[in-house]
């Protein structure tokens, strides 16, 4: 089985000795997004909900550049800095990946990349 490299120009590019997604087999595994937007390279303004929002865009590109969407994506985990924010990112959460309901684990962490406050990674099914 090969692994084939996922880019997009859409979501934030790897800033270290990563990819943003890999296709192994029939599985895309995406690398965890912050809120980077792509464009400037700069954390998004504003709250949870705000980077939230970018987070999932950040996926939803990455989803689609190997040829897949929230549909197919089989599990999540959500990092957050406060699990006090977890209402919000789960409001922002289910709005953005619309029917999919796919397995998802949430955990509160120290300290995430940049200071953001979300990180959010996907298992997808791809073919």
């Amino acid at each position: 089985m090969s692994a084939r490299i996922v880019h997009t120009d859409q979501a934030p590019a790897a800033i270290g000795p990563y990819s943003q997604g890999i296709v192994a087999g029939n599985f895309l595994f995406t690398a965890g997004q912050i809120a980077l937007d792509p464009a400037t390279g700069q954390i998004v303004q504003g709250d949870v909900t705000a980077q939230t929002e970018r987070v999932l865009t950040n996926l939803t590109a990455v989803l689609e550049s190997a040829g897949a969407s929230w549909a197919d994506v089989v599990k999540t985990t959500v990092y957050l800095q406060d699990m006090a924010d977890f209402p919000r990112v789960n409001e922002v959460y289910g709005r953005m990946i619309g029917d999919a309901r796919p397995a998802r684990s949430t955990v509160q962490v120290s300290g995430l990349p940049r200071g953001v406050l979300v990180e959010i990674d996907a298992v997808a099914v791809v073919t």
